[in-house]
């Protein structure tokens, strides 16, 4: 056994949680941050969560409050709110995170992709018609644990990296800002239930801490903050609005004209009948047709722009032009929405355009990712691409205008036929609140642009009917924006839907009589009227600096002089105030920064439309090429093999069989410490390499968070199989068997432990389905976002080492259980390719002599491990012929004997010119072919004295030794242990192969021993770590055993090294030592980074001579890179200072050096030596100088040091020789 000598080391660190500049505490500045408002949120899903899965428990063990139908309503309830969380923060919180801190956002897109997958696969289970089946309920319970573990895991993560980081790196302002988009891109529906619920699933304290909080988040606008707080209050008035022949005072309007400027409300004072009598066939469903017309202009002005593009080849506004395309596909989808969630559920006919909603989607996400392409790769060939700009422009216009015609032809009919005018308006309505408030603050202006003013007052004053009354605020602030977008400056509002500037400055007259605005009365009574500071003109020129298009991200197609006109009009709705430009954000750095997501077709966020364009390209581009990095993620696929058992069996638990659950106990046992090795290795050397790219900061920190929570679901899940057990036990002893049906004949004892045994099974599935979603989405993740990275930013070299690396801390028992369960689950090609690349990044090491050694005996014990010829490399080939040119080249005295000098000669030149040959075996043969005559001559000496002593020798031989005679302990001077063993080469049992060799004229091969004798019971059998005699009752031979190298030891931490093929002493590869593969050594863990030499363990001490590799005294590395034992250097370090290889110091000699250069001032030389200088060349720089004439010492005039040597003398002009 062999051991390095540099000890591990540790170095303990506290964490200290970080203080901005004023000395305040990150916790602090959370808890007043308005990004607090997500931990409510968080704590409300996570009650939600709790709730569904109780009571999908609750429905698997047939507990009362298990309703499949309150389930489903859970669930549908669940999924909306989660999902519109979800796409609120995919559009505004993770983009923004991604401009101020990298490679953070895109792995919780991904989450959320994940997460969506699980809900989806929860559906399916749900419509399946199988409730009463006690698997389908268990299975229920099982996908709702995973659900609820996946997202609250997920939450976990974004509250210990990304809430932080929001906190630091965006001030209060941006946060309240981050917030408030947040609130405004949640669908207006959803927020009338979100908030409520949101409010009721917290603590009264809290919910007056998140008041406040929205306090600091809503604009300064009482429009605004009544819209919000009368949501968050969850009013609800059933009674619509109402109608204007109810009430005549509302037909009244005052004229107060302001500049000349007039508001239609003053005018234009048209009942209802009259606004119908326009049209006698007029229908309030047929404001559909007025989405359909400008929706239609839209798409025809993006077409005729990408002709205009493809005509001129300028390419300069693309960011504009995908803006106005990201904005008309967003309206597309939402109203496609609306339909799917409003229109035809309403109808409840066999109305279905979910296939033709798919297509659009995909066709704008084309359109989109060409766009983006030309814009930021800037294509070799444009002419091509702006053909198919063209080309994909008209095929979205031909898609959409089908899609229009066949909604026209069959929903509106129907919609007229079966649904009165009041239902219609309400079903419009409804369609406008799916959107979400920064979307239909653009998408009304811009509707009511492409109408009339007959078509868009009733466009407004359906809205208006429509609105029940505690959408007060909401219905003034739509009208007001609708009024906005009409190229006319006046409301456009009717009498009987009220101006909303009189609407707004109703309740403040006094404020009304200094803006002087239009004057309308109120359609609201008093008991919905609310105060609110009207703005005039003068204030809105002042507050509306940025454009509405800039302003709300949006692009409105229009001349720029409407674009002006927008920023000056009078009417006095306030805006959003959404900017996301002052975050440094946009519409393409928000497409950008997601892209690798793959939202569900009913998802509004389009963020994220470039995922499957650029996983297509990139698959194409490294899917016929093999990485030394992809063996790691090919770990994956025996993980899923591992998982898809665990999760599929975990349901027999409940059969009670004791084989079984020991057999799924070991299982899980062998993933658990594999997967654990697998993050290790990630965490420890992959992700850290991932990091040290400038470009790749930040992005594998989730990964590690992940690691984490894993082991926190394995060790729950060991905890519950370990209670299962003792329950089994507890059962068996008392012989019961069967279900909760026989329950009569047991006690009731027995029936609690069997019920709580089924309880205590269906909660170990649900956990094995937790772990297995969990993993699954984990390998998913990296595969998808870390694996094309190595790719781009590692060489084939580099990957090499990662290998390597990963290797070097991976112990044997660890790599011997590890192979068969990877290549079970791989092809025959995978195999190979996956050992070819672990013996090439471990060519300079023993690891290939291992592995074939180890493999060949797994292969013929084991069937589970397929191994072919194809398996063998060219590295197992050579080993072959070593050991054949071993056999060949070991003396026989007979042969020596006929030898000739002149042929052992031959023979030895034959040996040291073979290049097959490992240079230390070819050491071995040279010395043995040189000493062979004296060997030889020795053995046939003692063979006529061997008989005599042969029976007293075996004797001693079988008789026990002892490491202390005093207290029984088995075992020699060497070692402690409690066998002998045979060895191969003399046939005669030793305790150790130094007692052999102490006494024997050869050494020992230890590989070689197959006996060994027990020396309790003294029976000789096959080498193994426990006594096979039955009268020994399992008796152990040592604590440690290596099967490889037929070592034993009683008393020591030994661990064997793959890459040394040696034992040595140490905790472990990855515990407390390492090894380097470039050195070919072990070292410790505090040596992680030190300076390489190839191979630098194989050779002599120079100071002994001993093979340092195998040597079992402790070796010690020098900072040269050389290595001597470590008693040797003790003895060395006495008289010299320098290395006894390359004379580099060997440690700081600052303190030497300076009592040198004292000496040296002090000495004064002889005259005829004053002037004379001398050439030299430092050891420790490996530059050349000179220094002053000396007898002994020269100091480097670069670095200072002594540790120099001459290499010229300068001359005495006045010497004559």
């Amino acid at each position: 056994m062999a051991t390095p000598g540099i000890q591990n080391g540790s170095v303990s660190m506290m964490a200290v949680g970080p203080v901005d500049q004023n000395g305040h505490s990150t916790a602090a500045q959370q808890r007043s941050s308005p990004v607090r408002i997500f931990l409510f949120f968080h704590k409300a899903i996570r009650a939600e969560l709790d709730g569904l899965h109780r009571a999908a428990m609750a429905l698997a063990m047939n507990r009362s409050g298990g309703d499949i139908k309150q389930l489903m309503d859970k669930c549908h309830f669940l999924r909306s709110i989660y999902k519109h969380h979800c796409n609120a923060e995919d559009e505004v919180i993770f983009p923004a995170l991604d401009i101020r801190v990298k490679n953070v956002a895109r792995t919780y897109s991904l989450e959320h992709e994940g997460e969506s997958m699980l809900f989806d696969h929860l559906f399916t289970l749900l419509d399946n018609d199988t409730s009463n089946e006690e698997s389908y309920r268990r299975e229920l319970a099982s996908c709702t644990g995973a659900l609820q573990t996946s997202i609250s895991q997920h939450m976990s993560k974004e509250e210990e990296q990304v809430f932080p980081l929001l906190n630091e790196k965006f001030s209060f302002e941006e946060q309240a800002s981050l917030v408030w988009q947040f609130f405004c891109s949640i669908p207006v529906n959803m927020m009338s239930e979100f908030l409520p619920w949101l409010s009721s699933s917290i603590s009264p304290v809290e919910r007056q801490d998140m008041r406040q909080c929205l306090n600091k988040i809503i604009p300064q606008e009482k429009l605004l903050q009544q819209v919000m707080f009368t949501w968050m209050d969850g009013v609800k008035i059933s009674s619509k609005r109402k109608r204007s022949e109810e009430d005549p005072r509302q037909n009244s309007c005052s004229d107060t004209p302001i500049e000349n400027k007039h508001c239609i409300c003053e005018s234009s004072e048209t009942p209802e009948s009259d606004i119908l009598s326009l049209n006698t066939l007029y229908h309030p469903v047929d404001d559909i047709y007025h989405w359909h017309k400008a929706i239609k202009i839209e798409l025809n002005d993006i077409a005729e722009a990408a002709r205009d593009i493809k005509l001129t080849g300028e390419f300069s506004d693309l960011s504009a032009f995908n803006r106005r395309l990201q904005f008309i596909a967003e309206v597309c989808i939402f109203h496609s929405i609306a339909e799917d969630k409003v229109i035809f559920p309403a109808l409840d006919a066999e109305l279905s355009f979910v296939q033709e909603h798919a297509e659009e989607k995909s066709e704008f996400d084309k359109f989109r990712c060409l766009i983006e392409y030309i814009e930021s790769a800037e294509a070799n060939s444009p002419a091509e691409f702006y053909s198919r700009l063209c080309s994909q422009a008209d095929h979205i216009m031909e898609t959409i205008k089908k899609h229009c015609h066949n909604e026209e032809t069959q929903v509106l009919p129907l919609a007229r036929k079966y649904f009165s005018a009041e239902r219609q308006r309400e079903l419009l309505y409804q369609s406008l609140c799916v959107m979400p408030l920064r979307l239909i603050e653009c998408v009304l202006p811009w509707l009511t642009r492409s109408l009339s003013e007959e078509e868009a007052r009733c466009f407004l004053y359906n809205m208006n009917m429509a609105a029940p009354a505690s959408d007060t605020a909401l219905v003034t602030l739509f009208s007001g924006w609708g009024c906005k977008g009409h190229p006319r400056s006046y409301c456009l509002s009717s009498s009987e839907t009220g101006c909303p500037a009189r609407t707004l400055t109703e309740t403040q007259n006094n404020f009304v009589k200094s803006c002087g605005d239009c004057g309308n009365s109120s359609i609201f009574n008093e008991s919905t009227t609310f105060g609110l500071e009207s703005k005039c003109e003068k204030t809105v020129k002042q507050e509306n600096k940025i454009s509405l298009v800039e302003s709300s991200g949006c692009n409105i197609s229009g001349t720029e002089s409407q674009k002006t006109f927008l920023n000056n009009r009078t009417c006095c709705v306030p805006g959003l105030g959404v900017d996301s430009s002052s975050l440094g954000m946009s519409s393409l750095a928000t497409a950008k920064s997601l892209r690798s997501l793959s939202f569900s077709p009913t998802a509004p966020s389009l963020n994220s439309s470039l995922f499957n364009w650029e996983t297509e390209i990139n698959s194409s581009e490294i899917g016929f090429t093999t990485r030394p990095i992809d063996n790691i993620f090919r770990f994956h696929k025996a993980i899923r093999k591992d998982l898809e058992f665990l999760d599929v069996e975990s349901g027999k638990l409940s059969d009670r069989d004791e084989n079984f659950l020991r057999q799924f106990g070991g299982r899980f046992r062998l993933l658990r410490g594999l997967y654990r090795a697998h993050s290790n290795a990630e965490d420890d050397i992959v992700f850290p390499a991932l990091e040290s790219k400038e470009t790749l900061h930040n992005v594998s920190h989730s990964y590690t968070l992940d690691h984490k929570q894993e082991e926190e679901l394995f060790e729950n899940i060991s905890s519950a199989l370990v209670k299962l057990s003792q329950l089994n036990e507890n059962l068996n002893a008392n012989n019961v068997t069967g279900n909760l049906s026989e329950k009569l004949s047991y006690s009731s004892e027995c029936v609690d432990n069997l019920r709580e045994y089924n309880e205590m099974a269906t909660k170990i599935q649900g956990m094995c389905k937790s772990i297995k979603v969990t993993l699954d989405h984990h390998v998913i993740r990296e595969e998808v976002e870390l694996w094309p990275l190595f790719d781009r930013h590692f060489s084939v070299e580099e990957q090499d080492k990662l290998v390597g690396r990963i290797i070097g801390r991976t112990g044997a028992e660890v790599l011997q259980s590890m192979l068969p369960w990877v290549t079970s689950a791989l092809t025959q090609d995978e195999q190979n390719r996956m050992i070819d690349t672990w013996k090439h990044a471990t060519k300079n090491t023993m690891f290939s002599e291992w592995l074939d050694e180890w493999w060949e005996g797994t292969a013929a014990e084991s069937s589970q491990v397929p191994t072919s010829e194809n398996s063998i490399s060219k590295e197992y080939e050579m080993h072959e012929s070593m050991d054949l040119s071993d056999y060949n080249f070991k003396p026989g005295w007979k042969d020596i004997f006929r030898m000739n000098q002149n042929e052992l000669e031959a023979e030895i030149r034959k040996v040291s010119r073979d290049p097959t040959l490992d240079p230390r075996r070819k050491a071995y043969l040279i010395q043995n072919l040189m000493t062979s005559r004296w060997i030889a001559s020795q053995q046939k000496n003692s063979q006529t004295k061997s008989g005599e002593a042969q029976d007293s020798e075996d004797f001693l031989c079988c008789s026990p030794s002892f490491r202390d005679p005093e207290k029984k302990n088995f075992g020699c001077e060497h070692y402690k242990r409690n066998c002998k063993l045979r060895a191969a080469c003399c046939g005669k049992f030793f305790t150790c192969r130094f007692c052999h060799d102490e006494v024997s004229d050869h050494s020992m091969d230890r590989k070689a021993t197959s006996e060994m004798m027990c020396m309790k019971c003294l029976t000789i059998q096959p080498v193994g770590q426990i006594c096979t005699n039955t009268s020994c009752n399992g008796f152990l031979m040592a604590k440690y055993y290596c099967s490889s190298c037929k070592f034993f030891d009683d008393e020591r931490e030994v661990y064997h090294c793959p890459s040394c093929n040696l034992c040595r002493l140490g905790k472990g590869l990855g515990i407390d030592f390492f090894h380097c593969m470039t050195c070919n050594c072990c070292l410790g863990m505090r040596l992680l980074e030190h300076k390489c030499t190839e191979k630098g363990l194989e050779t002599n001490c120079p100071i002994c001579c001993d093979f340092l590799f195998t040597s079992s005294a402790t070796v010690r590395a020098l900072p040269c890179g050389h290595c001597i034992h470590s008693a040797c250097f003790q003895a060395y370090a006495c008289t010299r200072y320098v290395c006894p290889i390359c004379s580099k110091s060997m440690g700081d000699m600052s303190v030497y050096f300076g009592m040198l250069d004292a000496l040296m001032a002090s000495e004064i030389l002889p005259e005829e030596y004053r002037n004379r200088r001398q050439y030299i060349l430092c050891n420790d720089c490996d530059r050349k100088g000179t220094a002053p004439f000396h007898w002994m010492y020269h100091k480097c005039g670069f670095c200072g040091s002594y540790s120099t040597r001459v290499i010229k003398v300068e001359q005495d002009p006045n010497c004559s020789t």
